[in-house]
């Protein structure tokens, strides 16, 4: 009985609260708004593994590095700030002999860049190279103008429905944010890299035909409320 008592006075004090809410937004528009941006990627990340297991132990590690360091600084690569090294490791089999595999992280910034630099590898003999990500050094940037359109198209929306019935809108006074992070939608990178065509491309011809990536896409969407006036 005093849970029932107790429970109907909460109930009673809550209504001079909402008469309050009601009073003061006596009619109001609830919108969605949702907004878009695509971008061309100007980070490329990729992964490349350097293994004497695909030279059968004839080509060193070593040898095999500094060959790559070379071809890349010919193609103007600062490999001081965009080749990294990822990780050193050595497998031991039954026969006690060892095969050294090396892997590195190498960030370049046009699509054109990355297939010159996927050619002069596979020149080499360093085939196994993948894309890591994609990305865009304004990335941050994007994602907030992003979400400042979303919420300017919810009141746009909100202005049209408000004006079919002959009135405006006044402030909002709910904004649901329905994505604490705007993360960019992924494609397949099926379409990253060429197959074995690519392989016997001159680099003229690279030139000529750059790897065709998707651009970047970014969403956001957000619920509001605007007073109708």
């Amino acid at each position: 009985m005093k849970r029932l008592i107790l429970m109907a006075v909460v109930a009673l004090a809550a209504l001079p609260a909402a008469a309050q809410i009601q009073e003061a937004f006596p009619s109001y528009v609830q919108v969605n708004g949702r907004a878009e941006k695509e971008i061309t990627p100007d980070e490329f990340y990729l992964q490349i593994i350097i293994n004497e297991r695909d030279s059968k132990g004839k080509i060193s590690v070593e040898s095999q590095q500094r060959d790559m360091i070379a071809a890349l600084k010919k193609l103007g690569v600062d490999v001081e700030k965009q080749l990294k090294v990822a990780n050193l490791s050595s497998e031991f089999f039954k026969k006690k002999t060892s095969v050294a595999t090396a892997k590195y992280q190498l960030q370049l910034g046009t699509s054109a860049e990355v297939a010159r630099a996927w050619q002069a590898l596979d020149n080499l003999g360093i085939s196994d190279v993948s894309i890591l990500k994609v990305s865009h050094s304004k990335l941050d940037e994007y994602k907030e103008q992003v979400r400042v359109e979303a919420i300017r198209n919810a009141r746009a929306n909100a202005a049209t429905l408000a004006g079919a019935i002959g009135q405006t809108v006044g402030k909002c006074f709910y904004i649901y944010d329905s994505n604490s992070n705007v993360m960019p939608v992924m494609y397949d990178n099926a379409v990253l890299m060429r197959s074995a065509k690519a392989a016997g491309m001159a680099e003229s011809t690279a030139e000529e035909e750059p790897l065709e990536f998707k651009t970047i896409r970014l969403e956001y969407s957000v619920q509001a409320k605007f007073v109708l006036e």
